[in-house]
């Protein structure tokens, strides 16, 4: 209806310009005289406007006439469509310039004037694999789901616009969260084209979010094969996906071939912590502790962590502390100053009760980088010497407040894990979790001085010792002679 009106009005104003127009013309003295033919015709200035426009009109004319009987010419030659060509090219023109007006709006961000020239566009054309496509993008970016989806699924129809279809309909069930679907969507446009690479990593990311470790390992040679990844990353990331390929068929009872990919995460990286651990352990239980040592010694000299020194343990599981002590010595010889061998040689030397030489292997750390790991040790430490209780309980109220440490941190989204994983489990990124110290943060601690009890381990009615839990969740025993500590 407003549209209408509008051509009405804009009907209304044109005639009432071309009269106000005709008006100044017809007063306007002057004029022209052509001679034609030995004939003579005067023209007044508005009839000479009249014959420029009636003029200009004709040739027009003459030039259509002119390409409609080029056409016919070639038509008569045995070019059966040139007549067709002649009266559809007017449409073509209208159907490409509304097609590019689409693809400017939809660059622009304007998602509803896109979807109109798409409209138009597939109005005169008679090309759907470009209109659809123009069509399902500026739907996507309106936020019309079902018409993108709905012309999606059009593009599936053709072999040239299969793999936009596919691509198409997997980023909208992924937006969904329809994961089962993407994935198969993801398996399919992968096998049209094996070196799209945002295909290759979206398949790689579901493949690890569904725990397809074998399938996430062939989608990783691809990757490598295409060039899209450089050799010493596919060679980590590879680990990393043997590794949990290997704890899976692990949790299946076979151990036989849960020790064999173990062994093959340890070889493709040897400084992946949890693969050097699985791989020891396999030895352990094949009775091979002179593997499992090389494997664990050669992990150690990489990066120090507990969970080695613990399966380096494990190696010899009743041997004395003295024995244990000197067994120790040829793994931590090649990194005597870092922080974890200083801790782990003071653990031994507190097991083997030798408390003077334990405080001397800590050393300054309890200064230079104090964690509450370390602050713990030296309370065990000043137990296992004889110190008040409440000089134990000073260090242990340090160790409350103090870091905790390195820990399995995700480098993408800085999201602290529990142990390790393949993947974030807060953003989902895969091989992203490394083992080093969080950012530093303030701790708040409650006010008031009904929580200075809790801290100093005290009975406000007995005023008593209690035992107190340390941040490590083990219990030191104010009463306990020695610390024991494994």
């Amino acid at each position: 209806m407003l549209w209408s009106l509008i051509k009405i009005i804009a009907f209304v104003v044109a005639v009432t310009a071309l009269t106000f127009g005709s008006t100044l013309l017809m007063d306007v003295e002057g004029g022209a005289t052509i001679g034609i033919a030995g004939k003579e015709v005067t023209l007044s200035t508005l009839e000479m406007v009249f014959a420029l426009v009636a003029l200009a009109v004709t040739v027009w004319l003459g030039l259509k006439l002119l390409a409609f009987l080029v056409a016919g010419f070639k038509f008569l030659n045995g070019d059966e469509t040139a007549i067709s060509r002649y009266f559809d090219r007017n449409r073509e023109r209208k159907g490409y310039e509304a097609l590019s007006e689409g693809m400017m709006a939809l660059a622009s961000g304007e998602g509803h004037l896109a979807m109109t020239k798409a409209n138009r566009a597939d109005k005169y054309l008679n090309q759907p694999e470009l209109t659809n496509l123009l069509t399902a993008q500026a739907a996507e970016m309106t936020g019309d789901h079902r018409k993108a989806e709905e012309t999606y699924k059009k593009l599936l129809q053709n072999d040239k616009t299969r793999f936009v279809g596919v691509r198409g309909i997997m980023k909208q069930k992924l937006s969904e969260g329809d994961t089962d679907t993407a994935m198969a969507l993801a398996q399919k446009a992968f096998a049209l084209k094996p070196k799209h690479e945002e295909t290759q990593d979206v398949l790689l990311q579901l493949q690890a979010e569904k725990a397809d470790w074998a399938g996430a390992r062939q989608t990783l040679g691809a990757k490598l094969k295409s060039g899209y990844l450089p050799r010493d990353v596919h060679k980590r990331r590879d680990a990393v996906l043997a590794l949990s390929e290997a704890r899976e068929i692990m949790d299946e009872g076979k151990t036989i071939e849960a020790r064999e990919a173990a062994v093959e995460a340890n070889r493709l990286s040897p400084d992946l912590i949890p693969a050097a651990i699985m791989a020891a352990r396999s030895y352990i239980v094949a009775d091979n502790a002179r593997y499992a040592t090389r494997v664990l010694t050669k992990t150690w000299n990489a990066q120090p962590h507990p969970d080695i020194a613990t399966a380096f343990a494990e190696i010899v599981p009743d041997e004395t502390p003295q024995e244990r002590l000197k067994r120790f010595r040829a793994l931590i010889k090649a990194t005597p100053d870092h922080p974890e061998t200083r801790m782990l040689l003071a653990e031994l030397q507190i097991a083997a009760e030798d408390f003077p030489a334990a405080k001397r292997a800590l050393g300054d750390l309890i200064e230079t980088n104090p964690t509450a790991r370390s602050l713990t040790l030296m309370a065990a430490i000043e137990r296992g010497a004889g110190a008040e209780d409440s000089v134990v309980r000073g260090w242990l109220t340090r160790a409350l407040t103090a870091p905790r440490g390195p820990q399995w941190i995700c480098d993408k989204c800085q999201h602290i894990h529990a142990a390790w994983a393949p993947t974030c489990e807060n953003c989902g990124a895969f091989d992203t979790l490394s083992w080093k110290t969080p950012p530093a943060s303030e701790i708040a601690m409650p006010s008031g001085t009904e929580m200075l009890p809790l801290i100093v381990g005290q009975d406000t009615d007995q005023n008593l010792p209690v035992p107190i839990e340390t941040p490590d969740a083990e219990i030191i025993d104010p009463d306990t002679p020695k610390a024991s500590v494994t």
